[in-house]
């Protein structure tokens, strides 16, 4: 006897999209592809850089492939999470001799627009990067950017420097040099409010109208003396300070700047000591900040504040030169790249050869250990073992290198127990290149190795895509398109 389908129940909402099954994992596993197509080019020494116009256009040029997954809108879910887990990459992301982390800072620099001035920058990144404390806190590191003039003519600043802030009618009569100053660090407005605008205060007569005024005036002057009086003889503040302020400290010898950032000012706390105070209540000696010199000079087609010779100086400022904004935004990304590297290296001792000499040898090694395992784990460890070499075979293609030939002498090299040999850029060849200082931190590829494992099997056990339909502020949902599942029928 028949029996009677059952009806099927629907349990998604009208306009859902699914799709499942083979098809989908195809799909999943091509996308991820075109992402990595996207990037491999930029690879090694010799890799092309990316132009990208935003819906502005705000056009930005870029090597760096944090930076191109990051300003690429990726819609496709599976992509989508392959770009975050690369990403996060660059947020994590021996050696102890200086001369070793200038070398990781130069591999770092190898394939950037900045190449050419590798040396120069390297021995940079790593002074900076001794500057700060055991923690190393990036953000410690300022960088700023001063368009015009060479990029040699960038420097490093032991201590904080930033750009001079808006200011008032009496600024040019402050002096902009001073030796072993106090320095008073506030988050407090420095000007007359109009407080109209905040209350409504009835009076009636001129000299009650006038009482008011003048107790504005001296709740100002109370600040300003209270500041006076502290010996501060530089005054920063996050919020703005007016003109009468200006005028006020430019007769007393003393130097302002309002509406300093606050990555600023608490960089210029951590460098000169002190306390930010949103009061001027209490300017004891214990809240001022002091430093050996602060000038205020001339770079470029800017002015700039420096406060050098801190004595708790664990931050520092690079002052950044160049033309074109494209150009000099690329440096930072560039700069940005090599103090993580050295940052790396000098919390983990741990070094290995660069240039696909580390993914050479694990792949030799996976490919050994995997003829010594009889079930199907043996082609799954074959299989990781080949995709080990595309970064070698990148590199040769990038640079337009044979890669069969130079990729056929280094497996040669690597079973004759040639341990670090890698693609040479230089000569078309392979080279050790640990003995050429190709290096970088063990953590770095560790890190690679694993998020790429990790993006491989999470991409992999993805078999269906669930799209819930948009809400009706944005239009009417779509038709349904799942296999299976048409509109729901009335019964």
């Amino acid at each position: 006897m028949l029996t009677e389908c059952p009806t099927p129940v629907i349990l998604l909402k009208e306009g859902t999209d699914t799709s499942q099954g083979v098809p989908q994992l195809i799909s999943n596993i091509n996308a991820c592809q075109v992402i990595a197509e996207a990037v491999r080019t930029t690879l090694g020494p010799r890799g092309m850089d990316k132009l990208m116009v935003d819906g502005r256009g705000k056009a930005t040029i870029s090597n760096d492939g944090a930076t191109i997954l990051k300003l690429l809108d990726v819609v496709h879910p599976a992509a989508k999470t392959l770009v975050d887990i690369a990403r996060s990459q660059d947020a994590e992301v021996c050696v102890e001799q200086r001369e070793l982390l200038v070398k990781c800072a130069a591999t770092a620099m190898n394939s950037k627009l900045i190449a050419g001035q590798k040396e120069f920058f390297s021995e940079m990144v790593v002074e900076a990067v001794m500057m700060l404390d055991e923690l190393l806190p990036l953000k410690m590191i300022g960088i700023k950017k001063v368009q015009g003039g060479a990029l040699e003519e960038s420097h490093l600043v032991a201590g904080v420097a930033f750009k001079k802030t808006f200011s008032y009618a009496g600024f040019e009569m402050q002096p902009k040099r001073y030796d072993q100053p106090k320095i008073a660090l506030l988050n407090v407005e420095l000007e007359l409010k109009a407080e109209k605008d905040n209350a409504e205060v009835r009076v009636k007569s001129v000299e009650d109208y006038q009482a008011i005024v003048d107790a504005e005036w001296n709740i100002l002057y109370d600040k300003l003396e209270k500041i006076y009086k502290s010996g501060a003889k530089v005054v920063l503040s996050k919020l703005p300070i007016g003109d009468v302020a200006t005028q006020y400290f430019a007769d007393r010898d003393l130097f302002c700047a309002g509406r300093v950032q606050e990555e600023d000012l608490k960089r210029t706390m951590m460098a000169c000591g002190g306390s930010i105070q949103t009061s001027v209540g209490s300017m004891t000696d214990d809240v001022l900040g002091r430093c050996e010199v602060f000038e205020e000079v001339q770079v470029g087609g800017e002015r700039y504040n420096f406060f050098k010779g801190c004595p708790r100086s664990h931050t520092c400022t690079i002052i950044l030169r160049g033309g074109a904004e494209q150009f000099m935004e690329e440096t930072e990304r560039s700069l940005h790249d090599a103090i993580m590297i050295v940052r790396r290296a000098i919390k983990n001792d741990s070094i290995v050869a660069g240039g696909g000499a580390i993914e050479m040898e694990l792949s030799k090694y996976l490919r050994d250990y995997s003829r010594t395992i009889p079930g199907k784990q043996q082609l799954l460890i074959g299989a990781y073992a080949k995709a080990l070499e595309i970064i070698p075979r990148q590199l040769c293609d990038n640079a337009g290198f044979d890669a069969t030939n130079i990729l056929n002498k280094l497996r040669a090299k690597h079973a004759q127990g040639g341990m670090w040999y890698g693609v040479d850029v230089n000569n078309e060849d392979i080279a050790d290149n640990y003995l050429a200082c190709v290096w970088e931190p063990s953590i770095v590829r560790i890190n690679a190795l694993t998020a790429a494992s990790e993006a491989a099997c999470l991409i992999l056990s993805v078999d269906e895509t669930i799209k819930n339909p948009r809400s009706s502020v944005d239009g009417p949902p779509g038709g349904g398109r799942g296999r299976g599942r048409g509109r729901p029928h009335a019964h």
